[in-house]
């Protein structure tokens, strides 16, 4: 599954019932489940870690932070270059696989 997210799906996925993800567990919980769906589908970490770079950029500029850990990870992705910010997306994957 190759399929590129675009902003309005990502926004419309972001917010649950019309309440944007208020806390960091919600997040994980959120990303845990895109992560679970992605790999049913047949994506690799590679994959899996460029639609998170995708929802990131899409936090990081359209969204405010609802906690300090989303502050956090914010204020990384702001200021790490395109390789600093893959790497990043992969970890997040690999932290909500292994929650």
């Amino acid at each position: 599954m190759d399929k590129q997210l675009d902003e309005k799906e990502i926004e419309n996925q972001v917010y649950k019932n019309g309440d944007a993800l208020t806390s960091f567990d919600d997040f994980r919980e959120y990303l845990s489940g895109k992560v679970s769906l992605g790999k049913k589908l047949g994506m690799d970490e590679e994959q899996l870690a460029n639609s998170a770079e995708k929802v990131a950029d899409y936090l990081a500029h359209k969204e405010p932070p609802k906690n300090s850990e989303e502050r956090l990870l914010q204020e990384l992705w702001n200021v790490g270059t395109e390789e600093e910010q893959h790497k990043l997306a992969h970890m997040l994957v690999r932290l909500v696989q292994q929650s």
